[in-house]
């Protein structure tokens, strides 16, 4: 990305490039009248990283549109990995997205006492659908209604990966509302990404205007499932083992399934170290002058890479500033 591009100039050029010959399109397409009566009120708890939120809030806005349905503001699940107590309001402006989505899908932040009344007002007294991975939107529209219109509340959990990217046009429009339109980071954290991206472009100017961004996904919880060793020795093995058996309970020792480390790095399956990319930049792309952000800043450039192009979702900024 240039240095010299606003994060805004950076998103309106996407469009620009050409794809089979043809030209992108957006596919955001907001309504501008009222909404019938609602059918309900859908609840969904949000599991996973930032990425994996954000696509499941999307899939939930598609959803409670698709159903005439009332969407009650997505609840974050306490992460076991990271430890971040953060709410959707910590990462997102609230009051922003129900505004933008006003028109085509409802957004509430509570659900009104009356209706908690039928359950003690307790969430965990609603009924919780357990559908199954990346269902169709037509059994949404064929199971999960029907029950929707009997118990005015409902609950799905887990949510993510819940609906299928194949989907009718009329879904994927409110998926790109949610995802281009309406979620917006919170003011604490448009601020930093503000701050840190202004740095980098003061500190890329001696080389070109010029700085990389990307995600090195080296977290327990996803060195753990990719099933590789990282040279940490018996007690790196026993801590992924651990680690495995937590976040998925027996999908690695059912009877038959055979690790084979060795065999996943040969086919090129195992994330780079963050010893590893520095290494790879260097020989690949990078001149020696380049510095690399240290990796215990990660969670700062995160946000930082996520401001820069909004809601496309790039990460971790192997940027040219240097604390």
């Amino acid at each position: 990305m240039d240095a010299d591009n606003s994060s805004a100039d950076a998103l309106s050029t996407i469009w620009k490039h050409s794809y089979k010959g043809g030209e992108w399109r957006s596919c955001v397409n907001k309504s501008s009248g009222g909404l019938p009566e609602s059918n309900g009120y859908i609840y969904v708890e949000a599991n996973g990283g930032l990425n994996q939120q954000r696509i499941l809030i999307c899939n939930a806005v598609a959803v409670a549109g698709f159903l005439n349905a009332t969407l009650l503001i997505p609840n974050f699940h306490f992460h076991s990995i990271w430890r971040d107590p953060s709410k959707f309001g910590d990462i997102y402006d609230e009051d922003y997205f129900i505004s933008t989505l006003e028109n085509d899908v409802r957004v509430v932040d509570k659900i009104p006492l009356y209706l908690m009344e039928w359950f003690d007002h307790n969430m965990t007294n609603v009924y919780n659908f357990r559908v199954k991975a990346w269902s169709s939107i037509h059994y949404y529209e064929e199971v999960v209604l029907r029950r929707l219109l009997e118990e005015k509340v409902i609950r799905i959990s887990p949510f993510a990966n819940r609906l299928s990217f194949d989907a009718p046009p009329a879904v994927q429009q409110l998926r790109c509302l949610a995802n281009y339109e309406a979620l917006r980071f919170s003011n604490p954290i448009l601020t930093l990404g503000e701050a840190l991206v202004s740095r980098m472009k003061e500190r890329s100017v001696n080389h070109g205007g010029k700085y990389v961004s990307v995600h090195l996904r080296f977290e327990e919880d996803m060195v753990a499932f990719s099933c590789c060793v990282c040279d940490g020795g018996e007690q790196e093995e026993k801590n992924m083992i651990a680690a495995r058996e937590r976040g998925w309970k027996g999908k690695f020792t059912k009877p038959g399934r055979t690790i084979c480390p060795g065999a996943i790095r040969l086919n090129g399956k195992c994330p780079l170290t963050p010893l590893e990319v520095p290494w790879t930049t260097r020989v690949r792309l990078l001149p020696h002058r380049f510095k690399i952000k240290q990796p215990n800043l990660m969670h700062e450039l995160l946000i930082v890479s996520l401001t820069i192009v909004k809601s496309l979702c790039f990460y971790l900024v192997i940027s040219l500033i240097n604390y």
